[in-house]
């Protein structure tokens, strides 16, 4: 990797770390806050629908302007936002005390615009800064420090939340406003001297894109979101699990889960390192392997009946989860040109980040229908996209020529 763009990508890092935070930090608090402002079940849990709807719709729109005016000045702004939606949201606290409750929302809702201009454009940077198999290398350690906030959240919520309930939306804005800068004076774009194209090009050229790719990267698509699907809908059950039928208190819950998530980034930046080496050979291979072992550990997970074993089942799925994100990752950046790129990232992303948020929910029909029937009918829609991605994904009809130069 050229020492000069080093700077860049430790820069980039930061900002899948912090984007995860959005949510992940508040869920220990969130009973804390239910308690202070005096809310059901339902309005509490429109704390974190205030911030993920509005990012999951923000991300696309993000995508294309970023294609068009550049990804820095997309990018930064898009921090600011979302640390001052925190920051507003821990003075709504202070200020309004019990009666805070729709100022919050409201400022979850600037904090969820800002999120939809992060992670996936730091994916689209990497990939505009790197032509060749270090690309794979990158977006693996991306993976890896964003399974690394999932891993620190939420112990870091918890132990900020014994200060006070409020003053994890204050880390935010301490948080992202410095990244924010060094996103502006520190990161690094490509030089070019062409002008942005216009609108009606730009759609044009995308939709050549998929007509020669679509079904490629709609597959790619799916297995994204099943893996996140599963490893999160799956984490969520497990927490509440522990609490209920294994009465682990929060530290404890934290750190079991912690297990899978941490494997998951491990793997992440071990898998970047081999498709460096092999991007063609090993991409389709980690791919299909990935969500054969996270159907492996969704069999096995209703058949545990000790902490221990249901940690090792969910690791499964943490490793799976880990092998196949980082060629999904290099895949789906590499498919468009710098120009479309934006877009196509982060049109990835909302499917990333619906697969995380509708997980958890539809996890939660196991407590009332029992495990077998909700993991294993996963299991069976898991294998389903496994054989879709072995006649459907061709590395070869995506990847460009520098990118398989040399790793064939």
């Amino acid at each position: 990797m050229d020492s000069k763009i080093k700077p860049t990508i430790g820069v980039l890092a930061t900002v899948p770390f912090i984007m995860v935070l959005g949510n992940s930090m508040l869920i220990p608090v969130l009973p804390a806050i239910q308690k202070a402002l005096d809310l059901s079940l339902l309005q509490t849990g429109l704390i974190i629908t205030a911030f993920s709807i509005p990012a999951g719709l923000t991300i696309p729109f993000a995508g294309v302007l970023s294609d068009q005016a550049g990804r820095k000045i997309v990018m930064a702004p898009a921090l600011i936002i979302y640390g001052i939606g925190g920051i507003l949201a821990g003075l709504a606290a202070l200020v309004f005390k019990s009666e805070a409750y729709p100022y919050i929302l409201g400022a979850r809702i600037i904090q969820g615009i800002g999120a939809g201009g992060t992670y996936q454009l730091a994916m689209a940077l990497a990939g505009d800064l790197i032509q060749d198999q270090e690309r794979a290398q990158v977006l693996g350690l991306l993976e890896a420090a964003n399974g690394l906030g999932k891993v620190v959240s939420p112990l870091a919520g918890a132990t900020i939340g014994l200060i006070s309930w409020y003053m994890p939306f204050f880390v935010y804005g301490v948080l992202a406003l410095p990244i924010a800068l060094a996103i502006f004076f520190i990161a690094k774009e490509p030089k070019t001297s062409k002008k942005a194209q216009s609108l009606s090009s730009y759609f044009s050229n995308l939709l050549q894109i998929l007509k020669e790719k679509g079904v490629n990267l709609g597959i790619a698509f799916l297995c994204g979101l099943i893996v996140l699907f599963s490893l999160f809908g799956l984490l969520s059950f497990f927490s509440d699990l522990l609490e209920s039928s294994f009465h682990l208190g929060i530290f404890e819950r934290g750190l079991v889960i912690a297990v899978p998530v941490l494997t998951m980034a491990i793997t992440s930046y071990l898998f970047g390192i081999v498709l460096k080496k092999q991007i063609v050979k090993m991409m389709k291979l980690a791919i299909i392997g990935g969500l054969l072992l996270v159907a492996l550990g969704l069999f096995l997970f209703p058949l545990g009946h000790t902490v221990f074993t249901k940690t090792l089942f969910s690791t499964l799925i943490g490793i799976g989860t880990g092998m196949a994100l980082p060629s999904l990752n290099t895949l789906i950046t590499s498919s468009a040109p710098t120009s479309e790129r934006g877009l196509i990232t982060c049109l990835y992303g909302t499917v990333r980040f619906f697969g995380v948020a509708i997980g958890p929910p539809l996890f939660s029909f196991a407590t009332k229908h029992g495990q077998p029937l909700v993991f294993w009918s996963n299991v069976g829609l898991v294998v389903i996209i496994a054989v879709l991605a072995f006649f459907f994904i061709h590395p070869q009809q995506i990847l460009p020529p520098e990118l398989k130069e040399g790793g064939q």
